[in-house]
């Protein structure tokens, strides 16, 4: 791989000028392509006759994985210890292991702040014996929108601890896919695991 330097110029396609075009290298704040944040100071090839970026050189991905790393929020939560058993028995009735367990978590908080699957009464898990129990496990998910579908779900559930939020998620999932074992989440489950396992 050949290392580019600050000036350093050469020929590149430029996607606004739809055209090959001279480009310096420049280090630049530089906007993800689907705007949901910047890579700052990051070298890359600016089109001379527009000024825009036009390439990207391999020695910069490390600090844009870096950069959309740390867009990806954690959330972490401590919940009682047969939650994370619910979660395991989930993902092993669909077929997977503890490592897809982020991902049921993800595709219920994304399904549930978008009423894809409905909110409506999760608070009621609340008040069920399995709400109840020491918190001497955690539970974490990282997402890169994960932030604003919880605050979001905290709004529509009127749920305002994260953990009580987390927990209704847990047994509504239990209820969903372990209870009354609903085909149609069960089988998108089945293939977010399929696409991603």
């Amino acid at each position: 791989m050949k290392i580019l330097k600050v000036g350093d110029t050469k020929k590149a396609a430029c996607n606004k000028c739809k055209s090959f075009q001279s480009v310096t290298f420049k280090l630049r704040d530089t906007p993800f392509s689907d705007g949901t944040g910047t890579v700052k100071n990051v070298l890359v090839g600016v089109c001379n006759k527009c000024d825009s970026v036009a390439v990207l050189p391999n020695q910069s991905i490390p600090a844009v994985k870096k950069q959309l790393e740390a867009q990806r929020k954690s959330l972490e939560s401590r919940v009682p210890a047969h939650m994370i058993d619910i979660l395991n028995l989930v993902s092993d009735e669909l077929g997977g292991g503890t490592e897809f367990v982020p991902n049921i978590m993800k595709f219920y908080i994304h399904s549930l702040s978008n009423n894809d699957i409905s909110p409506r009464n999760i608070s009621h898990y609340l008040k069920t014996d399995l709400a109840k129990g020491v918190a001497q496990k955690r539970l974490s998910i990282k997402g890169r929108h994960l932030g604003e579908e919880i605050l979001l779900l905290k709004k529509i559930t009127e749920i305002d601890n994260t953990t009580d939020l987390i927990k209704s998620v847990v047994l509504k999932i239990n209820d969903d896919v372990l209870v009354h074992k609903r085909q149609k989440t069960i089988n998108q489950l089945k293939n977010i695991m399929a696409a991603t396992t």
